[in-house]
């Protein structure tokens, strides 16, 4: 049996299990210890210590995206991907657009909300920002699906799962597509989805003791990882003291060198 490396709130994973769960492909979940900015074992597995990654027998596989191509690939039944090759273009563009802009915003507002990396004036400005960033997000891809019932065309496939985990977490912030949109209409559409539903419910769950994570942050005990695109948020969005703190305080990590 697969077995999938994840934490249900990461997007990135929530990707890949609704694929699996599309595909019917029975799996295995774990979550490493991987959080604390220490050397681990994971790092056998995934060279950044992120989630996912997917183990199928002697085979290791980090990266949602390599992740899903390789699902694809081995289990091209039912079809995540459209055939013509420009929609799966397209879809591939959405899901990039997804995990490297949409995503860094998500994970900023959690810092904030959640984190308490910020407070007063600060934490207001920061969370506004990410609140125009959003709307933004959520504008392209209210054109992005046009008139389609999916981003993926007339049925549910890669665009969507790679559009899902990143607007309902935004939604779970109190920051919605607006009332009417055909994005709140999809919104609705495939959350009554059966993979969907999985997926979320299991994020959901694993909030539980979330008001003891600052406290362990603040000690040491959670680093959580300034990636590429989320750095640069912090940097761009008025966070540069956020950074400077965590890299004093040593409760923020970089990518880990591969040697």
């Amino acid at each position: 049996m697969l077995k999938l490396w994840e934490h249900p709130l990461s997007p990135f994973a929530q990707k890949v299990k609704i694929a699996l769960f599309e595909k019917g492909i029975p799996f295995e979940t774990e979550t490493p210890n991987a959080f604390t900015g220490g050397t681990t074992d994971y790092l056998k597995i995934s060279p950044r210590l992120e989630v996912p990654a997917l183990q199928d027998g002697e085979l290791t596989i980090f990266d949602s995206t390599v992740i899903l191509e390789y699902l694809e690939d081995k289990w091209p039944r039912p079809a995540m991907l459209p055939p013509p090759p420009a929609e799966r273009a397209r879809v591939r563009m959405i899901e990039e657009i997804c995990d490297t802009y949409y995503e860094a915003i998500n994970w900023g507002v959690m810092e904030i909300k959640v984190f308490k990396r910020a407070s007063g004036d600060l934490a207001d400005a920061l969370l506004a920002r990410a609140a125009s960033q959003i709307a933004g997000v959520h504008a392209r891809l209210e054109r992005e699906l046009g008139e389609r019932q999916f981003f993926n065309g007339e049925s549910f496939g890669w665009g969507d799962l790679s559009v899902h985990p990143y607007v309902n977490t935004s939604k779970l912030y109190g920051i919605l597509p607006p009332d009417g949109s055909r994005l709140a209409a999809w919104l609705d559409r495939v959350a009554a989805r059966e993979s969907v539903k999985r997926s979320a419910e299991a994020g959901a769950q694993s909030l539980t003791g979330v008001g003891q994570l600052p406290a362990l942050v603040e000690a040491g005990r959670f680093v959580r990882q300034y990636r590429d695109h989320r750095l640069e948020w912090m940097l761009r969005s008025g966070g540069l003291e956020i950074v400077l703190r965590g890299i004093e305080k040593k409760n923020i990590r970089f990518s880990t060198e591969i040697g």
